[in-house]
């Protein structure tokens, strides 16, 4: 029976392994796809338009916003990004799944939108916040001044833990995979994923019918 595809939301901490997960989860299944932002700051050497980003100006981005056409938007460091709705009204409706690498703020966003019944929204914690510090000094890829910046915000990132609907503590990273895979695959069969269940009842209801 057809479904209909779920717009999968993660969100944790910076080094809470948000981007590992992820990408493990496409692994597993490669269908399902990243939702690509539309942001209005110049592309960097080797990005695409269209594949790593929609790149368009100001003027563009703030008329999409106002017609209703972002799922949701920020503005980060000086410029614009956004989720454009279109698109992954289109995946959903064709049964694929759609993820979405973002913050508290926009998967609210997202929660107040007409899709909301398709969301699954999915937060990470780590196991604690000393670890959470010894993950971004591992990585080697901030400054001492960068990582305490990003420290400073995980907690207000934590803060909204509970407007999601599965919450994963991050402490083993294979068993974590394992439960994200299970909850995927779980909330692929919720009922308003379904589209054909409601004919397929009616039939069997005039099917019974028909036997009396």
């Amino acid at each position: 029976m057809d479904r209909r595809g779920l717009l999968i939301i993660l969100s944790s901490p910076s080094g809470a392994g948000k981007s590992t997960l992820a990408r493990r989860l496409r692994d597993w299944d490669e269908t399902i796809r990243f939702s690509v932002s539309a942001t209005t700051r110049a592309a960097r050497e080797g990005e695409v338009d269209g594949k790593d980003y929609h790149f368009v100006d100001e003027a563009a981005f703030r008329s999409m916003v106002s017609d209703g056409e972002m799922l949701e938007h920020a503005h980060v460091f000086g410029n614009f990004y956004g989720s454009p709705k279109a698109p992954v009204e289109a995946a959903i409706n064709d049964g694929q799944d759609v993820l979405f690498d973002i913050d508290w703020q926009g998967a609210q966003q997202i929660n107040g939108s007409d899709l909301n019944k398709h969301v699954l929204s999915i937060f990470l914690l780590p196991p604690s916040i000393a670890e959470l510090k010894h993950r971004l000094e591992s990585r080697g890829q901030d400054t001492a001044e960068t990582i305490e910046r990003r420290m400073l915000k995980s907690w207000d990132e934590i803060s909204h833990w509970d407007a999601y609907d599965y919450v994963l503590v991050n402490d083993d990273l294979a068993a974590t995979e394992a439960h994200l895979v299970n909850i995927v695959t779980s909330e692929r069969m919720r009922r308003s994923q379904q589209p054909g269940l409601v004919d397929h009842v009616r039939n069997l209801q005039a099917e019974f019918e028909d036997r009396r």
